[in-house]
């Protein structure tokens, strides 16, 4: 049974899709107010922060900055009103770090509540849910049920493979973990295979490889889970209810070492001037019932063993993620940057 906050964020979530994405002001006014400089669309998190705000009576403000994030914070040094950042992505979590425009701190809520393997060592970054880089499969031609990522090289699945660009974030992690678990020598032999099977040169984003396989352009292509929940209830596009009908989700190793996820997070601004408020938003972020929610609401999976996910998510079966710590994947990342560029991966399978 849904608590009336559980209750309270779905009724908000509606309205808000009514609306569409919006930018709140870029500072806060009021003493204590928790200021949030976001790479994540306001829509996405303003039903947890409605329900922070209920818990706690601390209000929040949105500042939505889709690129230049870190060096935003960074050019406005001590007097940056920022207290809390958020990002998707290992790359983008990591990046902030090296950007100099974090701080670490040590939550006993926190900790105890998000795994090791999704929270950086020395205290600056958190995940607060993942997402698996999963195979979206044809229901029609691919009567197969399991597979690995190394299966992508494997040569019958010549021209029938579809993939966005090589260099886009989420296909770096991949091939990041890629590289962490068998060395760059074979990870680019991998790669050199999986280029031989694509059907098309890398395009689009994550749905259009579902809306591919739905027009029998290829079998397979590579996807993170959540999209996949976007795509079977929007009735703003009805088509694209289609393309997921299309499709299973195949969650690659899932029987061995396990299948690569990715994360949203969040780190604490290095000159916060609101800590301790934003420290309790982080702890609120952590904690079992903002994590199913956000799961609800994104089709994500919670970092926390025990925050349940959506009965859409649950019907795709069961994940095992791969518990490769993501800071030892995200040391991998260059170099996979620059195997793309060396296989010529994203140039296409005739290159």
């Amino acid at each position: 049974m849904m608590s009336n906050i559980q209750a309270k964020l779905k009724a908000g979530l509606a309205a808000l899709a009514l609306t569409g994405p919006f930018l709140l002001p870029q500072a806060a006014q009021a003493e204590g107010t928790v200021n949030i400089y976001s790479q994540r669309q306001p829509f996405l998190i303003e039903p947890l922060l409605d329900a922070f705000t209920e818990e706690t009576g601390i209000e929040t403000e949105v500042l939505f900055l889709k690129d230049g994030l870190p060096e935003r914070i960074a050019a406005e040094g001590e007097n940056s009103p920022a207290d809390l950042i958020l990002t998707v992505d290992i790359g983008r979590l990591v990046g902030v770090v090296e950007e100099g425009v974090t701080q670490p701190i040590e939550s006993e809520a926190i900790n105890a509540g998000i795994p090791e393997q999704y929270r950086d060592p020395e205290g600056h970054w958190f995940g607060v849910t993942t997402r698996g880089r999963v195979i979206y499969a044809s229901k029609d031609r691919v009567e197969q049920d399991t597979i690995t990522y190394e299966e992508l090289a494997d040569p019958k699945w010549e021209g029938k493979i579809c993939m966005r660009s090589g260099q886009h974030m989420y296909n770096i992690a991949l091939f990041a973990s890629m590289i962490a678990h068998h060395g760059e020598a074979e990870a680019e032999e991998w790669m050199n295979g999986l280029k031989a099977n694509l059907a098309r040169k890398p395009s689009g984003n994550d749905r259009g490889q579902a809306q591919a396989i739905y027009a029998g352009e290829c079998d397979l292509g590579l996807g993170n889970t959540y999209y996949v929940g976007k795509m079977m209830t929007n009735d703003k596009e009805p088509e694209q209810k289609e393309w997921a009908d299309a499709i299973k989700v195949l969650f690659p190793n899932n029987d061995a070492r396990g299948t690569h996820v990715n994360v949203s997070g969040m780190a604490l601004a290095k000159h916060a001037p609101n800590k301790e408020n934003a420290v309790k938003l982080m702890e609120f972020l952590a904690s079992p019932e903002a994590q199913a929610i956000y799961a609800e609401v994104n089709f994500e999976y919670p970092v926390r063993e025990d925050a349940e996910v959506s009965d859409l998510v649950a019907n795709w079966g069961e994940i095992h993620p791969d518990d490769l710590p993501l800071a030892e994947i995200a040391k991998h990342r260059k170099a996979a940057s620059e195997m793309v560029d060396r296989v010529g991966l994203d140039e296409g399978p005739e290159s």
